[in-house]
């Protein structure tokens, strides 16, 4: 058993880096951590840690220590999971990080009607457009709009995303409608980054890239879409976030028959074994996400 608890403390000290969050994380003091990594050092034969004032690193061979010694760590307190939720419903907190404007449109229904089949579980959600760290950062998963950049992660991808442009008739009253992609730099285009713009022609696959330019770039379809109704420019928008802007008309599409590049939707997670209670939200979510008419990649 002893061998066990070193790997544990291990584990925990290599995700952040340092004794005494590690010693934080399992409530024990710094100079207990460090005794106990010292000893599973020396059974092991092999230094595992780099140690500076400041923070701890990894060595060759802890690092090749690690990835096991992470998976042995979650199997054990899975079993010890499934094993309690054997006497009861799942029940707990979980802890997620999502973008903010897909979590208001979609999972805030999903957040509702699952708390009526599992009301004891809570949720701690993390809608800062920083990406946390669900190896450091105590998240049990997350929800990322892109191809995931980490490759450590178990990436489960969710959904597709289709996208457009979108602008509000006022706009276009006043500045005139694109026919054509080149169009655009003559238009105020409201961007999420400082990328070109590539659309490509449903009838026969054409795709031109445009190098788009505005007043405004922001991180935050909320906010681009305000300023797309307040008249200031062209957006580029998933086509079911704001359905009802598009059934009032207060956003039309602009330039329909040319597509804009789909984005895919990822459950991420730091490990195949899950707890109980994250596995059902997600099994959940994966059920649900077809009720907000988000086509699901098979």
């Amino acid at each position: 058993m002893e061998i066990f608890k070193n790997m544990h403390v291990f584990v925990e000290v290599a995700k952040g880096s340092s004794f005494r969050r590690a010693g934080d994380v399992l409530g024990m003091p710094s100079s207990t951590v460090s005794r106990r990594i010292a000893e599973l050092e020396r059974e092991v034969g092999l230094r595992l840690f780099h140690r500076t004032t400041r923070r701890v690193d990894l060595t060759e061979a802890g690092k090749t220590y690690f990835d096991n010694c992470q998976r042995i760590v979650q199997e054990a307190e899975l079993a010890h999971l499934e094993l309690a939720s054997l006497h009861a419903k799942p029940s707990g907190l979980i802890r997620a990080s999502m973008p903010v404007d897909f979590s208001v449109m979609y999972i805030s229904k999903v957040l509702t009607e699952f708390g009526v089949v599992y009301p004891d579980i809570q949720f701690a959600l993390d809608l800062n457009p920083g990406q946390s760290n669900l190896l450091t950062d105590g998240v049990d998963f997350a929800i990322r709009m892109g191809p995931p950049k980490d490759n450590h992660l178990i990436a489960r991808q969710m959904a597709t995303l289709k996208t457009g442009l979108y602008a509000s008739p006022g706009y276009l009253a006043q500045h005139g409608t694109p026919e054509q992609p080149q169009d655009l730099l003559a238009h105020q285009c409201l961007r999420m980054r400082d990328a070109p713009w590539v659309l490509t022609r449903a009838t026969d696959g054409h795709s031109e890239s445009v190098r788009v330019h505005g007043r405004v770039m922001a991180n935050n379809f909320g906010m681009l879409r305000n300023l797309a109704l307040a008249g200031e420019g062209i957006m580029m928008n998933g086509e079911k976030m704001f359905q009802s802007d598009r059934d009032s008309h207060v956003l039309v599409r602009v330039l329909p028959e040319w597509d804009m590049p789909s984005v895919p939707v990822y459950v991420l997670t730091a490990t195949r074994l899950l707890p109980a209670k994250v596995r059902v939200f997600i099994d959940f979510l994966m059920t649900k996400i077809n009720d907000v008419e988000l086509p699901v990649t098979p």
